[in-house]
């Protein structure tokens, strides 16, 4: 997966990094999805895309012996652990239906909002989908959380249709929010340019390094899109 910085890097999301998912999982959204559900998008749902953001490292990691055959099915299977990979500081993900990508979550450690790599995330989910063979991405978005309206906007989402009580934690609307065409000429010109100035803006960030921590209840609303 290409990425913007080379202080970043975006990669599929693995079985392995679900602890770190799901610790953010639950500080970004009223209604958690569980272990469960996103062991099912990542080993049964064919049409689901899913990507994490971590630091690249500076030194890379000792090479594994490759395991052959049934262990490494059962290696995949059962998510083993691996400390090899610097932490995920956030993630994202769509469903591939029929021409469409639908955005299902986007969301960034606390401790790392306000960086960027929100926006970093959803310029690899759309060259994703346009990578897959999509025509154009949506999502929905509370009406309330004008910071990801924002963000989204940036990126050519406007708005088509609204869905009356869709939240189930408070009943709150949803707005449903569209891109043009993925592969024309204007959004892809859009996307290049974002991507210059999100590489600059990601430099800038690296002054500041964060320790890790899961216990923080509340970030940026801009940063916890999707849902």
């Amino acid at each position: 997966m290409k990425c913007v910085n080379s202080h970043y890097v975006i990669e599929p999301m693995r079985l392995e990094d679900l602890d770190e998912v799901l610790a953010i999982e639950r500080v970004a959204f009223p209604t958690p999805w569980s272990l469960r559900a996103y062991r099912w998008e990542l080993t049964v749902n064919d049409h689901a895309y899913y990507l994490v953001v971590r630091r690249r490292q500076s030194q890379p990691p000792q090479q594994r012996q490759p395991q052959p055959g049934l262990r490494r099915t059962i290696h995949r299977i059962l998510g083993s652990k691996t400390t090899d990979r610097p932490p995920v500081l956030g993630y994202g993900g769509f469903w591939l239906i029929v021409d469409e990508a639908h955005i299902s979550t986007l969301a960034v450690h606390p401790n790392w909002r306000r960086r960027g790599l929100g926006a970093l995330l959803l310029a690899a989910l759309l060259d994703k989908a346009v990578e897959v063979g999509a025509v154009i991405a949506t999502l929905e978005v509370r009406v309330s959380n004008v910071a990801a309206q924002n963000l989204y906007r940036t990126f050519g989402f406007e708005q088509v249709g609204l869905r009356r009580r869709y939240y189930r934690d408070n009943d709150e609307d949803a707005l449903i929010m569209t891109t043009p065409p993925l592969i024309t000429a204007p959004f892809q010109q859009r996307l290049r340019r974002l991507k210059e100035d999100l590489a600059r803006r990601l430099a800038d960030s690296l002054d500041k390094t964060p320790e890790m921590g899961y216990n923080q209840r509340r970030f940026e609303a801009a940063e916890k899109g999707g849902r």
